[in-house]
């Protein structure tokens, strides 16, 4: 893959994650391409507007892509988020069958794609997803950086 391959796809991400902050939740936004690159699904994180445990960037996206694709196997798709998964999202990303993964800052204290637990590629899975960590690293971190000052503070 192309170093900048993702780079538009993840702006697109941290478009959403900005949406997230208006809801008063954690900027973390993520977007579902499709087999041919096309944006078939958005979503940010709305746990606090939807009093929603579940409804994390990544978890909303899938559900918009598969609404679009009028299937829950995302197949060819990929997934690029903010933020490193959490266990949820990972077992969610297993569950649609989404083969690509690309991701922006790591996540030390939840990240369950290689920072705290790696679950995306564990063979007792049965699936592995390629993941691609680190794509506008600094631009995914600095509005979650913020966000938890500003809480902080």
């Amino acid at each position: 893959m192309a170093p900048g391959a993702y780079d538009d796809a993840m702006r697109e991400a941290l478009r959403e994650a900005a949406l997230a902050i208006a809801d008063g939740d954690v900027p973390v936004g993520a977007v579902v391409l499709d087999p041919s690159g096309a944006i078939v699904g958005r979503g940010h994180n709305r746990r606090e507007a939807a009093h929603d445990p579940t409804a994390h960037a990544e978890i909303i996206a899938m559900r918009d892509a598969s609404t679009r694709q009028e299937t829950w196997r995302l197949d060819g798709h990929t997934l690029v988020v903010t933020l490193e998964p959490c266990a949820m999202c990972a077992g969610a990303i297993l569950q649609a069958r989404i083969p690509r993964l690309v991701f922006g800052a790591w996540d030390e204290k939840a990240g369950a794609v290689g920072s705290r637990w790696e679950l995306v590629r564990d063979a007792r899975a049965g699936a592995s997803v390629e993941v691609i960590a680190g794509v506008l690293e600094a631009e995914c971190a600095a509005p979650l950086t913020a966000f938890f000052k500003r809480r902080r503070d």
